[in-house]
């Protein structure tokens, strides 16, 4: 469903958009979201920053379509939330995956791709494609109940893709996830970004936020406390960073001196820096893999599922046309000959039937034909009548005919 959008156009305009729940006496319990204004355009990561309870999954449902707002103005491509062409476009993880336990993952992205009318070809190849993406091939055939929470969370991003979405959210997509999912999630997003799909990311995880996203809000009692792009809330203008290879003492002794000629102040600190536990981690995992490792659990995933890195050329998108015509005309083919053989029966036993009258009729009348003719050849008539009027097909004579023979 890739469609060319302008990178001006918003997909979602919140102006004023306020929830309040309220008790039976109307009574108000909470104001989940207060008076929030905010757009998110075309092709951009936006991020929704805040801590337990801030608003973020209200706002999230109201988008979707699953709360009605309490005032303000929402819209989502243009349209209410609550329109099915809306919710067509749109593709949705949410923050626990409520998915059927009894299915295996290839049938579960089987049956969401039934939900959105994808044909049975295309189901199968996307539903392929993704399992390579999230590194479940291996494990296609479990039950989803047999499943991790992160290989969970795995599954329940590629059924979030199976449409091949214009505008994602993703609420705690990296819950559960190894750091090996994580480090995938994060690719993922920012691909999909670079290939112009939308994408609604919220998180309390601040650092998942900061390495994927184009423009974020942060949100505190329902209210945005702050906006703007990562580099302009991140920015810190109080100190300076000088990043260089190892420098031997003495020249970091000449650097100090300089500084406090120059500047009037002492350096603050001079320190080696750490590697970060998330590297060293990913660098552990793929020595393992070099080694042949076996592991049990989900593997690391494949690259984007080719049906969301853009359009299907011509041929095949043609191939694809071809496939389902041959897919449709199939049934229809098998009816029309089990019509044909039924109509086959029919005549083939409503002409024995004629052949026994006929008969009958002979071995009754011709040694009396004589005294058929003296009689007024009443019997003969009456039998050549029924033998007409079966000949003759359904019984659909006309009047003028049924005159003719009575004369």
């Amino acid at each position: 469903m890739v469609q060319s959008t302008d990178q001006n156009f918003k997909i979602v305009e919140a102006v004023g958009l306020t929830k309040v729940f309220r008790d039976f006496w109307m009574r108000t319990k909470a104001t989940a979201v207060d008076n929030v204004d905010f757009n998110i355009h075309a092709h951009e990561v936006f991020g929704l920053l805040g801590p337990n309870g801030s608003g973020k999954s209200t706002i999230i449902k109201m988008i979707l379509g699953l709360l009605h707002k309490s005032r303000g103005r929402l819209l989502v491509f243009g349209k209410d939330p609550g329109d099915v062409y809306v919710k067509r476009r749109i593709g949705f993880l949410p923050e626990e995956s409520y998915l059927y336990r009894f299915l295996n993952p290839r049938e579960t992205l089987e049956y969401y791709g039934k939900l959105f009318g994808l044909e049975r070809r295309t189901r199968q190849r996307r539903a392929e494609e993704l399992l390579d993406m999230v590194g479940l091939t291996q494990v296609a055939h479990r039950p989803i109940g047999e499943f991790s929470k992160g290989m969970t969370r795995r599954i329940g991003l590629a059924q979030a893709l199976i449409n091949d979405p214009d505008f994602l959210i993703l609420d705690e997509p990296t819950s559960g996830l190894d750091p090996i999912g994580t480090r995938q999630v994060k690719e993922l997003i920012l691909d999909l970004g670079r290939r112009g799909k939308t994408i609604l990311l919220s998180s309390h995880l601040l650092a998942d936020v900061e390495d994927v996203c184009d423009r974020m809000v942060v949100l505190y009692g329902g209210k945005i406390r702050a906006e703007g792009t990562a580099d302009s809330l991140l920015r810190d203008s109080e100190h300076t960073v000088i990043r260089t290879s190892r420098l031997k003492p003495e020249t970091i002794t000449a650097i100090e001196q300089l500084v406090r000629n120059n500047e009037g102040q002492e350096l603050e600190s001079v320190e080696s820096p750490r590697q970060r536990l998330e590297q060293l981690f990913l660098d552990i995992v793929d020595r393992a893999r070099t080694e042949r490792v076996a592991t049990s659990g989900a593997l690391h995933g494949g690259t984007t599922a080719k049906f969301l890195q853009g359009e299907l050329s011509e041929g095949e998108e043609l191939i694809d046309s071809l496939m389902n015509e041959q897919d449709a005309a199939a049934p229809r083919a098998e009816e029309t000959d089990h019509a044909s053989d039924v109509q086959q029966q029919e005549v083939e036993a409503r002409d024995e039937m004629l052949s026994e009258l006929v008969k009958d009729s002979e071995n009754q009348h011709a040694p009396r034909a004589v005294s058929a003719e003296e009689d007024g050849g009443t019997s003969n008539e009456v039998d050549q009548s029924i033998i007409e009027s079966l000949t003759e097909g359904d019984g659909s004579d006309s009047s003028e005919a049924r005159d003719e023979r009575a004369l």
